[in-house]
């Protein structure tokens, strides 16, 4: 499994702790920034994330902003992701189980670190139910702007 993940200045420390939590897990990825707390925009890491999903690179993304609501919204632009906003373990695992999500958005002003490795953990390890839900993924993925 290869993970993309991505980050603006106000995600810069939790996805430090991730990438730690990554590595110490043998789990193989991308980090494709930004790569410190200077001041830039979220929109481009969401949309590289989503791409490297959405292009087969990677299987899966990670994608952290204050609130984890404005990158969740840039990485959902991208044909094919579904990008899920979760602030506990939970959200984390059902996303995974019926909405077949493949992009995991965190918070850092709302998530500390132990909760965020955790929700990662579930994330990466849940896998889709298929049956009803397939359906539902399907009519998801339909849908065009």
């Amino acid at each position: 499994m290869k993970i993309a993940i991505g980050c603006d200045h106000g995600g810069y420390l939790l996805k430090q702790d991730i990438l730690i939590w990554l590595e110490e897990h043998n789990i193989d990825f991308e980090d494709v920034g930004c790569y410190s707390t200077e001041s830039v925009d979220y929109p481009m890491y969401g949309e590289k994330v989503g791409r490297m999903v959405a292009s087969g690179q990677c299987d899966k993304g990670i994608v952290i902003c204050t609130t984890g609501i404005g990158i969740s919204i840039a990485a959902n632009k991208v044909a094919g992701i579904r990008c899920a906003h979760c602030t506990d373990p939970l959200s984390a695992e059902m996303t995974r189980r019926h909405n077949d999500a493949n992009v995991l958005a965190l918070g850092a002003g709302i998530t500390g670190p132990n909760l965020a490795k955790r929700m990662v953990e579930v994330f990466l390890n849940t896998e889709f139910e298929g049956g009803r839900h397939a359906r539902r993924v399907a009519q998801l993925d339909a849908i065009r702007p």
